[in-house]
C-alpha cells in the first residue's frame, strides 16, 4: 500500500509484528511500518471492535496505539523503529470478525 521514500539512506533492521519477522528501517516510525503491512490497522475500538489505523501521524488522535515490547497503548506514530523491537496490534475487545 505504502512505500518508504527514505529506504536507500537508512539501515535495514528486523522487528517482530504480531509474531512475524518484518524488515523495517532504523528510525522510521512504527506507524509507517504498519501502513505497509496487511491487514492495515493498529488497534481495535474497545466499544465497537472496529479496526483503527494511524490517522493524524503527529500524536494527537491516539488511533495508532499498539503494544511495544510488552508496553500497551504506545503511540506508533511517535515511536521510532529499533532493531529487535516486538510490536503487537492492540485488541481491545468486541472485535468484528
Amino acid at each position: 500500500m505504502f512505500k518508504n521514500a527514505h529506504s536507500e539512506r537508512r539501515r535495514s533492521v528486523q522487528i517482530i509484528v504480531d509474531g512475524n519477522a518484518v524488515e523495517a528501517f532504523e528510525g522510521e516510525m512504527v506507524a509507517g511500518v504498519l501502513a505497509r503491512l496487511e491487514p492495515f490497522f493498529a488497534r481495535t475500538n474497545p466499544v465497537s471492535g472496529e479496526t483503527r489505523a494511524p490517522y493524524c501521524m503527529m500524536g494527537v488522535c491516539f488511533e495508532c496505539l499498539v503494544e511495544v515490547d510488552g508496553v500497551r497503548s504506545v503511540q506508533s506514530c511517535m515511536t521510532a523503529v529499533r532493531s529487535g523491537m516486538n510490536i503487537v496490534r492492540q485488541y481491545c475487545g468486541n472485535e468484528v470478525q
